[in-house]
């Protein structure tokens, strides 16, 4: 018998597809999840410089797609788009989850100073943006760091990931010997999840990955 559930994952990238199927193996092994790539949104992105009114209209025929479709939830994965994603919420009354939403959560509630990786430039303020207005609405703070880790992102596209999960690891150290006081170090896109074993093996911190925190709320909304 299928499970009742019918969550959409919804990429723009196809290296997102991966760790999002390891988290749901891992953490809800008995989901349906439905993945759904569309790669020019990414791009287009990059090329608008920007969040545009026609993007957003691109997400809304998205979220209809899905709802259409019989959708139980849905999860976008790719954390440049939060406020389209947020607009989409306000059209349907199943959960919706930005990539970060789940993560951001759990950060808050550590509270403190986060390191927060990335690899796609683009996600950066972005994922700034959300944090923040998820802190004034809970009435929570944290002061965050924001990392680059150059070239992870290419390595990963040409199909090394082994060359990714280094590259983000041995940056994810570097940061932690810092001790500027983290709580945790923060992947902020799904792709990057891969590498948190190796990173966490040379850090004290707690390493959190937006698609494990995104599967442990969506299976508490659900379940």
């Amino acid at each position: 018998m299928k499970s009742k559930e019918k969550i959409y994952l919804i990429h723009a990238v196809d290296v997102s597809i991966k760790p999002s199927k390891t988290s749901f193996s891992k953490l809800w092994p008995d989901a349906r999840i439905i993945n759904v790539l569309e790669e020019s949104l990414a791009s287009d992105l990059n090329d608008d410089g920007g969040m545009t009114d026609s993007m957003k209209a691109r997400f809304k025929t998205i979220g209809q797609y899905c709802a259409d479709a019989g959708a139980t939830a849905i999860l976008f994965s790719c954390s440049a788009f939060g406020s389209a994603i947020e607009q989409v919420k306000t059209e349907h009354t199943f959960p919706i989850l930005t990539p970060n939403e789940a993560l951001f959560e759990e950060v808050l509630e550590l509270g403190g100073k986060i390191a927060l990786l990335t690899t796609f430039e683009p996600s950066v303020a972005a994922l700034r943006s959300e944090l923040a207005e998820m802190s004034k609405t809970k009435g929570k703070s944290v002061e965050v760091d924001s990392v680059m880790v150059p070239g992870a992102l290419d390595a990963l596209r040409a199909g090394n990931e082994q060359e990714h999960n280094r590259l983000i690891a041995q940056v994810a150290a570097e940061v932690a010997s810092q001790n500027k006081g983290y709580s945790a170090i923060v992947f902020g896109q799904f792709s990057m999840s891969p590498a948190a074993a190796e990173a966490q093996k040379l850090i004290s911190i707690p390493v959190l990955t937006t698609p494990d925190c995104a599967v442990r709320k969506l299976k508490n909304l659900l379940s």
